[in-house]
């Protein structure tokens, strides 16, 4: 049997509908909290998590991750256990 990669795209092509992970702002996470849950749950590099946590802070909330339902609700589910706000939406909502 031949092995097939599955690529992140491949549910999208098939009729998967591609949503958008965002975080919202509170008042109670610091920063280095906020972070760190991004690069260990979201797979976000350093930066790239300082620069999410920052818009957040600004803004209120911001598109963390974008692609497949399934996978962003697992994401999702695990910053909310990490005491962050996170919601799972239909791209471009």
């Amino acid at each position: 049997m031949k092995e097939r990669t599955l690529h992140r795209d491949d549910k999208l092509k098939h009729g998967g509908e591609k949503c958008v992970l965002v975080l919202y702002n509170d008042e109670v996470n610091t920063f280095d909290h906020v972070i760190k849950s991004l690069v260990e749950v979201c797979g976000h590099d350093a930066v790239q998590a300082e620069q999410c946590a920052l818009i957040v802070h600004l803004k209120g909330s911001c598109e963390i991750k974008s692609g497949i339902r399934e996978a962003l609700n697992a994401m999702s589910r695990s910053l909310n256990f990490k005491g962050l706000t996170s919601r799972v939406e239909i791209a471009g909502n």
